[in-house]
């Protein structure tokens, strides 16, 4: 914990540098925001995935099991 206080007014400072890296280069005309842009969605989009597969698969079986008593309760099977 105390080594993330630290970092931290670095890691700030690397946000103004890449703001302002990304603005001359916008306004000059380049593909760099794009990148960056499409970079940043990446990243995000990632950790959700993991997140949703990993409660699929774990909430999968419960269900599953709940929808299986409901169908033989409501539902039973008719000879």
């Amino acid at each position: 914990m105390f080594f993330l206080l630290i970092s931290s007014a670095t890691t700030f400072a690397q946000c103004a540098m890449c703001k302002t890296t990304v603005e001359s280069d916008l306004s000059s005309g380049g593909s760099i925001a794009k990148g960056l842009n499409t970079g940043i969605l990446y990243l995000m989009a990632i950790p959700y995935l993991i997140l949703m597969t990993g409660a699929y698969f774990f909430f999968k079986k419960p269900v599953d099991a709940k929808i299986k008593i409901w169908r033989k309760k409501y539902f039973p099977p008719r000879h």
